[in-house]
């Protein structure tokens, strides 16, 4: 430049009516007064700086001699934001890229809400869909890279039996014990263990029936001795079944961190403490109490209903789903505590004088928890009608409240379903017959490409949360 600033050169342009722009090759005119309509976009700042540095903080070059703005961008989409310049409305082409289309107006400082009405909702609609497909791929890919790690661990746990004494005789009641339907023996064992199961549950619920129940020298009820012959050979069952998955174990310090087997082992310690309790009573009556104890460890028989669990792909999923899904179980205690303090409030403000049902707000807490429930008991109801209006509005928020987390619940149980799924099938595949072989099923070569393609996801969205002041050419690149 000879003699004058690049401001000078700026105002010149400002005053000539027009100014160059270059982009990715497209060169174009523009006039400064329709550039100005827009003074907070990328173009409209670049006619107020007053010095080079400036100018270069908004374009990527600039021509002294030319007068010209260089800006290194997809050429493409620019005749977009040409548009917009003229018209004051973006219009989206089906055949875009939401996302690329998304960056670049971004970086000319063009907000989304200037998109039009008839392209408005499609362009939105795209951007949400592609969301909701890339979380299915990435429950997918989860649950892919989830299964190959726990057949590998799988595969580590069968190796260990080699080299000990009776390792292959041993490993085969592992598989047989351990994974339900993986041969005939496994499923043979698996029906009676279901079988004793439900016999034991079905005989706790018949054993709390007057018809079945026999007095003792005392005239206390006592339980009838064929359902306590029953009990007593389900525990024998039990106690042999955790018995013998101990000892064939491959890991005896990992056995107990398994919660299936925690499972087992609570179905038999309740059995085995009453019996001592009533040990102790019958030699010290001045611990006639503790009989109480008895008592309510007897009832955690129920619990035994949980063995099932490793019988049945859908119970182990649901342990999985409120396992990861803790977030969204706090939230539908949040909303519904929210929602109760609420409307319990409201309605003991109504019917404390009208209705003695509801004279306190505990009272009306428990009357605001069974009507967001939907579950509706009938015991308390108001009677106002200001007090009727109050309850038709706390159940439907009971409905919208509890309805919005189940979706997502249901997604993740849906998910931990396909990889249970999953593995049960790789797990059947699997043959000892003469030792270890090698993994079924399983190909390394895939399973670190979804560890690199899940890492790659997590780069790109990042780079999608912060604006991209890079070019389309140079991401491809």
């Amino acid at each position: 430049m000879t003699g004058q600033s690049l401001w000078d050169l700026s105002e010149a342009n400002v005053e000539d009516g027009e100014i160059r722009i270059n982009v990715g090759g497209f060169k174009k005119r523009l006039r400064s007064h329709t550039l100005l309509r827009f003074p907070e976009t990328r173009l409209g700042r670049l006619l107020l700086c007053h010095s080079r540095e400036a100018i270069l903080e908004l374009c990527d070059d600039y021509d002294d001699v030319q007068r010209e703005f260089y800006f290194d961008r997809n050429p493409e989409l620019f005749p977009y934001v040409l548009h917009f310049y003229h018209t004051g409305k973006l219009h989206v082409m089906a055949e875009l890229c939401v996302f690329s289309f998304s960056q670049e107006i971004e970086y000319w400082g063009i907000n989304e809400f200037f998109i039009d009405s008839c392209c408005s909702y499609s362009y939105h609609g795209r951007k949400v869909e592609p969301e909701q497909e890339k979380w299915d791929e990435q429950s997918d890919q989860e649950s892919t890279t989830s299964s190959f790690d726990e057949i590998l661990a799988f595969y580590n746990d069968a190796s260990k039996f080699d080299g000990q004494p009776l390792g292959n005789f041993r490993r085969q009641l592992w598989l047989a014990l351990d994974n339900p339907g993986y041969s005939v023996l496994s499923r043979v064992f698996s029906v009676l263990s279901i079988l004793v199961v439900l016999g034991s549950i079905i005989t706790m619920c018949l054993n709390s029936l007057p018809d079945f129940q026999i007095p003792d020298s005392q005239g206390n009820p006592g339980e009838d001795p064929r359902f306590e012959i029953v009990e007593h050979f389900g525990i024998a069952w039990f106690t042999f079944e955790l018995m013998a998955r101990f000892a064939v174990a491959p890991d005896f310090l990992k056995f107990f961190k398994n919660a299936l087997n925690l499972i087992d082992l609570m179905s038999i310690v309740p059995f085995y403490i009453t019996l001592v309790v009533n040990l102790v009573v019958e030699s010290t009556p001045t611990l006639a109490n503790l009989g109480r104890v008895a008592q309510v460890l007897r009832l955690m028989r129920i619990f035994r209903i949980l063995k099932l669990a490793r019988h049945s792909t859908g119970l182990r999923s649901l342990g999985a789903t409120l396992k990861y899904s803790y977030k969204e179980v706090g939230l539908l205690l949040l909303y519904l505590s929210v929602g109760i303090s609420i409307f319990s409030v409201v309605a003991y403000t109504i019917e404390k004088e009208e209705n003695e049902g509801l004279a306190t707000i505990p009272a009306c807490w428990w009357w605001a928890t069974v009507s967001m429930t939907t579950v509706g008991y009938g015991d308390v109801v108001p009677g106002t009608t200001a007090g009727k209006l109050t309850a038709s509005a706390c159940i439907l928020a009971g409905i919208l409240v509890v309805v919005l987390p189940i979706t997502l619940i249901f997604n993740k149980f849906s998910h931990f379903y396909r990889r249970q799924k999953q593995l049960e099938s790789a797990m059947r595949s699997c043959d000892f017959g003469d030792g270890m072989k090698e993994v079924p099923s399983v190909n390394l070569r895939d399973y670190y490409a979804h560890k690199v393609k899940s890492l790659m996801a997590s780069l790109t969205s990042m780079s999608r949360s912060s604006p991209s002041e890079l070019s389309l050419n140079d991401s491809l690149h």
